[in-house]
């Protein structure tokens, strides 16, 4: 599957795709690969060793990722992929992938602790009272503890 530079023997294209070509080439291999190593563990097994969110991620990535290879597939062979059904549902899994991003970003957002922010709060507002007043307030106290 290896495109050579002197290969133009069977169809020609402009050398300036040549690049791109050569791109996608290994980007091709790179998902084979990829899926090579998907298919070698079977999928129940997979799934044991996952909790229950990561294997809503796996579903929705292997979903989208086969709706993702149809759309590539219809745009080769001339078929508007942008008015297919595909369309549509490959919107939906981006919906629920959103979902799960959602759940994991909740998941991983620290707590509120309400007594340490009210702590916090009140501490970083507290101001000393000045030296005049304090003395006037101490005075007082001790006044009205003579008198009981």
């Amino acid at each position: 599957m290896e495109i050579a530079e002197e290969d133009n023997s069977g169809e020609e294209y402009p050398n300036e795709i040549h690049d791109y070509l050569s791109a996608f080439e290994k980007s091709l291999g790179a998902v084979d690969e990829m899926l090579k190593t998907m298919m070698s563990v079977s999928r129940s097994e997979l799934l044991q060793k996952l909790d229950p969110l990561e294997q809503a991620k796996l579903d929705l990535v292997s979903a989208y990722t086969l709706n993702s290879m149809f759309w590539v597939y219809l745009a080769t062979q001339g078929i508007n992929p942008k008015e297919h059904p595909v369309k549509q549902e490959l919107e939906r899994i981006r919906t629920y992938m959103n979902r799960v991003k959602e759940i994991t970003d909740k998941k991983m957002a620290s707590k509120l602790d309400k007594g340490a922010a009210a702590r916090f709060v009140r501490n970083a507002l507290w101001e000393p009272a000045p030296e005049n007043e304090r003395k006037v307030k101490t005075s007082a106290k001790s006044k009205k503890r003579k008198v009981n």
